[in-house]
């Protein structure tokens, strides 16, 4: 165990981000230098906090079940080569988790119980950063293939876990991206200054070399239907994510200048990485309004400020959080408190328990303003404060509301699988569903949630897939798919 008085005598620090003045006008990563390298001063002290708990509480947090007490204590005692092994058993990509998760390990910190957490993913993401710079992340092919055939549709997070695995197990697997390029949102929905794309290219790059293949731009569902994917491998793994976007239909939806988030970030994503994409939506000189409290929301915050946005307003129905803990989340769950991102740090304002009634348009049929209104929850519903009506300007609009459930037109209605009571697609314990040999892994089955919950899944489908290919499986599988983890 790392230093058992580290947590009593060491206080929690982060890593210090490149000052706002200077970051708002590149899309580098708000660490200098990468975060990994920004921590390697602090992080063996912190490392040290961990203390020797009995139970760690962190674990249950962790939906990967991360062995987080163990690589604390390696870095600690700067053994780096190990710490990079037992961080890797059970995390396929934590360069990825360590930069987007929130953490709810942390919250489940037992150290958390009275003091500051043990900086968890600080510590993660400082492990992988300096393993790949000491080239200690290599292919890992099989040593003997099973002439088994999986097909893997999607190539987010769980659809590359997923696939890593089953490559990793002997299995020929193939991954259908409809982007020009694999990754899905980890590669086009995430900005460049919370995750360069250079940890999305050379994962896809080692697994090219373990066997994976990846065939980018193919529409499944459209140029390639279900029944010829069914036909053509001997499984098929739905990693296609929760992508029907929440809408907000009131009058005036219709003007121009309102658009989803999920239309704004990839242009954006694009053009930081020296494409051209033509009729780019841009905030530039714009009063734009963000609807949405959450870290998509953060996302266009972040991406309209290094567009050179006039004004930025991020609004949000539910009231603001408490900086502490509710009691109505105790420890160990995950507490629903006010957070601030990087992105927040830099410009724009937040204001909570405002309700769009009606997007106010010119006479070019151009948005140019917002009509809202002040609400309060009563009896479990929100009710408008009267006499708080207002207006605010606006040229750009954003929804950052969140998603629905996955894309059931095409692929999905064409595999005719089951959707369960929320419109996700339904499976078993072993993550397959109504149709035989048909798995699906992530969002697609979950809902919209977190990219440490896709990875989860995705480990856990692979081993659901390899067990049902050959009868038996030495794959891990961290979760049962019904697990869903308190306030997260």
């Amino acid at each position: 165990m790392a230093d058992p008085r580290g947590f009593m005598k060491t206080p929690r620090q982060v890593a210090e981000r490149r000052p706002v003045d200077e970051r708002i006008h590149d899309w580098q990563e708000v660490y200098p230098g990468g975060i990994g390298r920004a921590l390697l001063p602090i992080i063996t002290e912190q490392a040290g906090r961990c203390m020797d708990c009995g139970i760690p509480f962190c674990h249950s947090g962790c939906p990967l079940g991360n062995l987080i007490p163990e690589w604390n204590d390696l870095v600690w005692r700067d053994d780096w080569d190990d710490a990079i092994d037992r961080l890797h058993a059970t995390n396929n990509f934590p360069e990825f988790t360590g930069r987007l998760c929130p953490a709810p390990c942390e919250t489940a910190c037992v150290v958390a119980i009275n003091r500051d957490a043990v900086t968890i993913k600080n510590v993660e993401v400082s492990i992988i950063d300096k393993a790949w710079d000491r080239h200690n992340v290599r292919p890992e092919p099989p040593e003997w293939l099973t002439g088994k055939t999986v097909a893997v549709v999607g190539s987010g997070p769980a659809g590359l876990a997923v696939a890593q695995q089953l490559t990793r197990a002997g299995h020929t697997v193939a991954v259908y991206e409809r982007d020009d390029k694999p990754g899905g949102l980890l590669r086009y929905g995430i900005p460049e200054f919370k995750m360069e794309k250079i940890h999305v290219d050379r994962r896809i790059d080692q697994m090219e070399r373990e066997g994976t293949v990846f065939r980018s731009g193919v529409q499944v569902g459209d140029t390639l239907t279900g029944t010829q994917l069914r036909d053509r491998y001997d499984a098929v793994v739905l990693a296609i994510g929760a992508t029907v976007r929440r809408d907000l239909p009131v009058p005036g939806r219709e003007l121009d200048g309102i658009h989803q988030a999920m239309d704004f970030l990839p242009q954006a994503n694009r053009v930081a990485l020296g494409e051209e994409v033509e009729h780019q939506i841009v905030a530039t000189d714009k009063d734009v309004v963000i609807i949405g409290g959450g870290d998509t929301g953060a996302d266009c915050l972040g991406t309209s400020i290094r567009q050179g946005a006039r004004s930025i307003t991020q609004l949000e129905i539910m009231p603001q959080p408490s900086n502490d803990r509710p009691e109505t989340h105790p420890w160990p769950t995950y507490p629903m408190v006010y957070r601030l991102s990087s992105a927040h740090e830099e410009a724009g304002e937040r204001v909570y328990s405002l309700s769009t009634k009606e997007f106010l348009g010119d006479e070019d049929g151009h948005v140019r303003a917002l009509h809202l209104v002040e609400v309060e929850m009563m009896g479990g519903k929100f009710e408008e404060v009267a006499g708080s009506d207002r207006e605010i300007p606006a040229q750009l609009v954003l929804f950052a509301m969140g998603f629905t459930g996955p894309q059931t037109e095409g692929l999905v209605d064409q595999l005719g699988v089951d959707l369960d009571e929320r419109g996700n697609v339904k499976r078993d314990k072993s993550y397959m569903s109504s149709v035989n040999g048909v798995f699906v892994a992530g969002d697609a089955g979950r809902g919209q949630s977190l990219i440490v919950w896709a990875l989860a899944e995705g480990r856990a489908a692979a081993a659901g897939v390899d067990a049902w290919l050959t009868g038996a499986t030495n794959l891990p599988s961290p979760i049962p798919p019904t697990a869903r983890p308190l306030g997260v």
